[in-house]
Formats: structure tokens, sequence, C-alpha cells
């Protein structure tokens, strides 16, 4: 599966070295490319995220009032996603989507030389950039810090989680940036690029979505209001006659 993923992928960022001559700049524009591609997915992902956590208060009144009937309960949560219009399956597939394709670019910037054979490539993949001398070997500090960094804030951006997984969220929010710390002292510097790259974008578009839902729900709440007074004055009107 991955081998599928990652063969095209490096044939994309193959071209853009051809275009850019210069391997670092090459995967920072495949990252932003990717992320580009994925953002309808990201933001359905994302408006599936604010629904169902808008209707925690109401599962949470379910949940106590049946919690001696399983049954029931399921009945009834599957009632309120339908009146609420939720899908749990609309929550899955953008993340299912997007789970191959970036494992198959993480693999490829793990091993670049596994899915990209040309004598080009060969060479690129050992580039300089920057402060770095090797993208192709780690880097110790610098681009592992910035891709830990980066993940914290990204954590920290796009978290929603419900009161039942608050717990976990906040405990992976500090244990998984050091993870990627660690992680990124290992493998290529290319690939912590890679994750510091696409972090940063993410951050930026998680703001972007966030004050686009806001003033959604801002046009949501005077379209309500506009249509509440037109009822009301139709229903003076009518006590007027």
């Amino acid at each position: 599966m991955l081998t599928l993923v990652a063969v095209p992928i490096g044939a994309l960022l193959k071209w853009l070295y051809g275009l850019i001559h210069g391997y670092g700049l090459a995967i920072i524009a495949l990252t932003l490319i990717v992320r580009l591609c994925l953002l309808p997915l990201y933001a359905k992902q994302i408006s599936y995220q604010a629904k169902t956590s808008s209707v925690q208060p109401k599962l949470k009144e379910i949940q106590v009032k049946y919690a001696n009937d399983r049954d029931m309960m399921n009945q009834k949560i599957m009632e309120l996603y339908q009146q609420e219009g939720i899908s749990p399956s609309s929550g899955c597939l953008p993340l299912l989507i997007q789970m191959p394709i970036i494992m198959g670019l993480f693999a490829l910037l793990r091993s670049p030389l596994t899915y990209m054979t040309s004598t080009e490539m060969i060479a690129a993949v050992h580039e300089s950039f920057l402060w770095i001398n090797d993208l192709c070997q780690p880097d110790s500090l610098i681009l592992p810090i910035l891709a830990g960094v980066s993940t914290y804030f990204t954590y920290s951006a796009s978290s929603n989680a419900s009161p039942e997984t608050a717990g976990m969220m906040n405990g992976m929010k500090y244990f998984f940036p050091l993870f990627i710390f660690l992680l990124g002292r290992t493998y290529p510097a290319g690939l912590a690029l890679y994750w510091a790259v696409g972090n940063v974008f993410t951050i930026f578009q998680t703001i972007f979505l966030n004050k686009q839902k806001e003033k959604q729900n801002l046009r949501d709440e005077v379209i309500a209001e506009k249509k509440q007074s037109r009822k009301a004055a139709r229903e003076q009107a009518k006590n007027n006659k």
C-alpha cells in the first residue's frame, strides 16, 4: 500500500526538483501541494468535529438517562445524530483517505532512494539546505525542535476534544511532540523538514477554517434573528387586525 502511494509522490517530488533545482525547496513545495489537496477533506473533518462537539450536552443527557438500557441509549444517540445531520462515517472517511497519502509521503522521505532510483535523485537527496549539510542524514537539534514545537501547536490549534477524551488529548498534546522530537533526531532531515512545514501549514489552515466557521455561525445567527423578527411582525399584524 505504501509503495502504491509513495512511488507517484516520488515522481512528483522528482518533477518538482527538476523545476526548482533544490531538494529542500522541492520537499517544501511537495508538502504544500499535498496539504492543499487534502484541505477539503480536512475541512470536512473539522466541520464534523464541530458538530459532534455542539451536541455533547444532549449526548451526555442521553447517556445518563439510559445508562441502564444500552440498546435504547444507542437508538436515542442515532436519532440525535439524524436530527443534527451528523453521520458517524463522515468523520472517519476524510481521515481514512488522508492517512495513506500522509504515510506514503512519510515513507518516501524516510527512505527516498527506495522509491526514487534515478541517478539525478540519488545525488539530490544528499544536497545541503540552509544549515543542514545532508538532507538524507538526521539533523541533531534544530529541525527536530521545530518539528516537535510545531506538533504541539498543531494539537493546540485543532483541539476540539469532548469531556470524555479531554484528559487523553491533553496527555497526547505533550507526549506526541516529544515523540516527534526524538524521532526527528534519528530520521533524515528531509523528513523532519516535511513534518515541520506541514504542521505550520496545518496551524494556519486550522486558524483560517475556525475563523470561517465563526463567520458562518454569525451569519446563521443574523439570518435566524431576521426570520424571528419577520415572524413576530406577521403575528403582530394579525393581532392588529
